[in-house]
């Protein structure tokens, strides 16, 4: 999200800093409001007193990831009966490399008889769940492809391929490929889930609600689950109803949707201005879309109500549509303001797609700071507080949803989440910072995550970003 010149509000602010926003709640699977937790003042020594986090409980994602072993028992009677039960074995004794080679080094006769084959994709598929424990998914989708192209017509290990591509993003998961699963495992809700999704990334918002419907049909055991498929499909039904007039123009990368001849000039700048920023922010994080980035420009009178964001929002990066939001009304007088706006949307657009089903693993002062320092955001305007005068809260208090507070506080939460991403390029460089997302997309958390990429504590990387940002405030 991405919000307006914030100095005037710093001025107004200077005993209420670090209080919480209102971030993009709707972007969340559930929408929770946690109560905003006391702005503890600096100590002399520049630390931050102790205070309860104020970060929602975790998350649980609407379809989380299924454990698809299957039972390989029942070893086929053939006179390979002892090859394969030396391989099963060494597989319940946890030596996965030996067997990934003595499954690729198997006999033609073992891999061309139907009944063996079968037998066979059974161990990859086990083969992939014990990769998948140690290295991730990227880790164990090659071998999930070998069990799926050795059966089949095996739903257990199709769906297990189709998570694996599902978080990868690849571009393998194609409607073709989701349909086919849906056929070959009518009851599961998952491959609904996915064809929703990918039909919504190409705009196709009226087949995405039918999809999210029928998964919400099959998933009647996770009442969760069904709340947000059935908020997510009204959602859809209403932006296609909303949309439904507006013109669109593709680029190489962008798909920008406007409303009326008026737009018509807007759209051309915009374009330029994404597709130069999908490359320089693209760069940087070492990663480029397989799909379209879908761009809705509003009429300015519009925008709150179509969007739902606050009335502060000058733009919009709705995960769930999966599309940037900004008013367009005025948008070729104020052409720096313009650019801003869609650097910083696109950024949070590129980070959602990199971290795909873990990216709400990003603390949310990670995400906006991000975003900020990704798009080049100019804070010069700013004149920080002084030092009597500024209140601080912890980042602990800033991973989770910035919860309902006025608009003149919000200035303080980006001031931060600048600041401590500013000072984590810094210290250790771009590329740290892509290896701590590939950690936090792996679902490891923030904590062990820097201490694993950065060999720093997550307390001592809040210490000494707050003793650099103190600094700051002093010299004013």
């Amino acid at each position: 999200m991405y919000r307006r010149n914030i100095a005037p509000l710093l001025y107004k602010i200077a005993f209420v800093v670090g209080l919480f926003i209102l971030y993009e709640a709707w972007m969340k699977p559930t929408y929770l409001h946690q109560p905003q937790a006391p702005a503890p003042s600096l100590a002399p020594d520049g630390t931050v007193p102790e205070v309860p986090s104020s970060r929602p409980a975790d998350i649980q994602e609407p379809m989380p990831r299924q454990t698809r072993l299957i039972d390989p028992a029942t070893i086929p009677d053939t006179k390979h009966h002892e090859m394969l039960a030396s391989i099963r074995e060494e597989l319940e004794k946890g030596n996965v490399a030996l067997v990934e080679s003595r499954l690729d080094a198997l006999p033609s006769s073992i891999t061309s008889d139907q009944i063996l084959r079968r037998y066979v994709a059974i161990l990859w598929n086990n083969v992939g769940i014990e990769q998948e424990k140690t290295g991730g998914t990227s880790a164990s989708v090659r071998t999930f492809k070998k069990a799926a192209a050795l059966d089949p017509n095996n739903p257990v290990i199709q769906l297990n391929l189709a998570h694996a591509y599902w978080e990868l993003r690849d571009p393998a998961m194609t409607v073709e490929f989701l349909e086919r699963l849906a056929a070959l495992a009518p009851d599961e809700a998952f491959s609904h889930l996915a064809l929703a999704e990918l039909l919504r990334d190409q705009d196709d918002l009226k087949e995405a609600a039918r999809h999210f419907e029928m998964a919400t049909a099959r998933a009647a055991k996770d009442p969760a689950a069904q709340a947000y498929f059935r908020t997510v499909a009204s959602k859809l039904r209403r932006t296609e109803e909303a949309e439904e007039r507006f013109q669109r123009r593709d680029s190489a990368h962008f798909t920008v949707k406007f409303d009326g001849e008026a737009d018509q000039a807007t759209w051309t700048v915009v374009q330029d201005i994404l597709e130069d920023a999908y490359r320089e922010i693209g760069q940087k994080l070492g990663h480029f879309p397989s799909k379209s980035i879908v761009v809705v420009l509003h009429t300015k009178a519009t925008f709150q109500s179509a969007t739902g964001s606050p009335i502060w929002a000058d733009g919009l990066y709705d995960a769930v549509l999966g599309r940037i939001q900004i008013p367009s009304q005025g948008a070729l007088v104020d052409r720096a303001w313009l650019r801003r706006v869609l650097r910083h949307e696109l950024a949070h657009a590129l980070l959602s797609d990199l971290q795909g089903s873990g990216a709400t693993a990003i603390p949310t002062w990670l995400n906006e700071g991000l975003a900020m320092q990704l798009s080049g955001e100019q804070w010069d305007e700013v004149r920080p507080l002084k030092h009597q005068d500024m209140r601080m809260i912890p980042l602990t208090a800033l991973e989770g949803s910035w919860a309902s507070v006025p608009a003149d506080a919000a200035s303080a939460a980006y001031l931060e989440a600048s600041s401590a991403v500013d000072y984590l390029i810094d210290r250790y460089g771009q590329h740290a910072v892509n290896q701590l997302l590939a950690h936090l997309k792996a679902r490891q958390t923030l904590a062990a995550a820097m201490q694993s990429q950065l060999s720093v504590s997550y307390e001592q990387f809040q210490s000494r970003w707050l003793e650099r940002f103190a600094t700051e405030i002093r010299k004013g």
